[in-house]
């Protein structure tokens, strides 16, 4: 082949592989990624045991940067202590090496059988677990046949004159060799696909073993950096786990580097194949790392908080608090985060509208700003559920999913709606209110507190229709739509007959007060708005709220039938 034929080949067999660890990671965590997640999140009784979850858990997902985002999430939110989450790393950097291991085997010849047998399963199958699973199978299957391509492109290397004057440079120079695996690991995001690369290699003796073993060193610190990429902007306690791993693996892979020579004689005692050399080097590094480290990894975790010590967050901090990036390939636990966050959005607006009362009642110029600034904090949070379940919405969803999906976007949106009426609405008044110095009846004030406590309720009973989807919460909130509307015309009524008296409070009042309830009954409108899916679903709502033409009545004028 000529030098393009073999560039070509090289990157086309590198992006199987990469494809195939994704369709093998992201199969086996839609098949049994709460499975997985609740092994981490329950195995850190002993720190055996949480060393043995790290290393099955990656085992299976063929990534320890998917186990690192993973456990640093668990860490951030306080789940998991750092200490814990650093030990299952040590467990998860040798479960990086089990994948590898089986590679050393003759079984490239399963990739016929594994992607003919994965392709029947995913066309056959409608439901998620078993496409997932079928997934898995086409993945593995990949991987497999890439390594054939890798080695049948590798073999011409060994006699290129061109690599063997650029391999003479880097044999020379094991700390760059390192340096440059480090790099290329670090933009393939995947220490096993680099470790498997290098393998190929020195299959068809192309690579020299010392510079090889050096390539695997890199490897194994470029897949610790590559974490810190998808932890960009997290807060330090989420991505200490990360640092904490990196300084481990990178403490371990230094004096290696000048142990390469009596490393290699060791390894031949037990194969002197150089693929197998390349596995077994790469297994003895992360067997030596993970229990040298392992009793010091109380003393790592005291270093890694002394240098990224926690920030102080305001109180009324816009960070969503639920929204797991490491659920989005799962709809049914993503969707159910968006549930929580969206509940808490909830909360803040819920906050808003009891403090809006407070402001009217007591004219609190310092409570209408920060009622507004509140705001700002629900506009945030409705962005960032928004983003999530754009993400989500990416993967397959069932029926039930994307019906559950448009129920979460939509009452985020009315949500920010009612944020907006309180913030651009009530607050105007407020000030209006405040700046002429008007004061409400005794018993205006009355009607807007009743009217105000009446949506209040009803704000709380969409909230809970809304987590539990109870039909019969939902035909109550929807009753409650017209109860209010009346409850409106009576205090419009009210208001009137105060003016008819001349009441001073009142006439200066008036388009305050009818405008404040005007508003309220806009958010309760806004509320009420998340039992119209779900009464739908349940086949309890009419098509049109209109009567029949042959029914109706027609209009009169005048004592007299409009003309037809």
């Amino acid at each position: 082949m000529s030098g393009t034929e073999v560039f070509a080949s090289f990157i086309g067999s590198v992006a199987l592989l990469l494809w195939g660890v994704r369709m093998v990671r992201t199969g086996m965590t839609r098949a049994f990624g709460s499975t997985l997640r609740q092994i981490v999140a329950t195995s850190t009784k002993t720190t055996l045991r949480a060393f043995f979850a790290g290393l099955g858990v990656t085992g299976l997902l063929q990534s320890s940067t998917a186990t690192a985002v993973l456990l640093s999430s668990f860490s951030a939110r306080g789940l998991i202590a750092l200490p814990m989450a650093l030990v299952m790393m040590l467990g998860a950097n040798i479960g990086t090496t089990l994948t590898a291991q089986v590679f050393s085997f003759d079984v490239t010849w399963l990739w016929t059988l594994g992607i003919g047998a994965g392709v029947l399963l995913f066309m056959a199958s409608e439901g998620d677990k078993l496409r997932a699973i079928a997934r898995i199978g086409i993945g593995f299957s990949l991987m497999l046949l890439s390594l054939i391509q890798l080695n049948a492109a590798a073999e011409p290397l060994e006699h290129s004159a061109v690599f063997g004057s650029l391999l003479t440079g880097l044999a020379g120079d094991p700390i760059l060799g390192f340096l440059v695996a480090t790099a290329l690991t670090w933009l393939m995001h995947s220490s096993l696909t680099m470790v498997l690369f290098v393998m190929a290699l020195a299959a068809a003796h192309a690579l020299p073993m010392p510079l090889a073993l050096a390539l695997v060193l890199g490897a194994n610190v470029g897949g610790a950096i590559a974490p810190l990429s998808a932890l960009i902007g997290s807060p330090p306690a989420a991505r200490r786990v990360a640092i904490g791993n990196l300084a481990m693996r990178f403490a371990a892979a230094v004096p290696f580097l000048f142990l390469l020579a009596p490393s290699l004689a060791l390894l031949k005692m037990l194969s002197v194949a150089p693929a197998q050399l390349v596995l077994n080097f790469h297994t003895a590094f992360n067997v030596i790392a993970s229990l040298a480290f392992l009793p010091l990894a109380g003393l790592v975790s005291k270093l890694v908080t002394r240098f990224m010590p926690d920030q102080p967050e305001p109180a009324e901090s816009a960070k969503p608090r639920h929204l797991d990036p490491n659920v989005i390939d799962t709809p049914s636990e993503a969707l159910a985060c968006a549930m929580r966050e969206t509940l808490h959005m909830g909360d803040r607006v819920s906050d808003m509208l009891r403090q809006a009362l407070v402001v009217f009642e007591k004219s609190d110029a310092k409570l209408m700003k920060e009622v507004e600034k509140a705001d700002n904090v629900v506009d945030h949070l409705h962005e960032a559920i928004k983003l999530y379940l754009v993400k989500v919405s990416k993967s397959e969803m069932t029926d039930e999913e994307s019906r559950r999906y448009v129920e979460i976007i939509t009452f985020t949106t009315n949500l920010e709606h009612v944020g907006d009426i309180i913030d651009k609405n009530l607050m105007e008044l407020a000030g209006k209110k405040m700046k002429n110095r008007y004061t409400f009846s005794p018993e205006g004030l009355d009607e807007i507190r009743h009217f105000h406590a009446r949506v209040m309720d009803n704000m709380r009973l969409a909230f809970n229709v809304f987590a539990t989807r109870d039909v019969t919460l939902a035909r109550r909130l929807l009753a409650e739509k017209a109860t209010t509307r009346a409850a409106e015309l009576a205090a419009a009524d009210s208001h009137y007959g105060r003016l008819r008296e001349g009441r001073l409070e009142s006439i200066e009042t008036s388009s305050i007060h009818l405008d404040v309830v005007r508003d309220l009954k806009r958010i309760n409108g806004h509320l009420t708005s998340v039992a119209y899916p779900i009464l739908e679903v349940a086949g309890e709502l009419r098509d049109s709220r209109l009567r029949k033409a042959e029914q109706a009545e027609p209009p009169v004028t005048q004592g007299k039938p409009l003309a037809t």
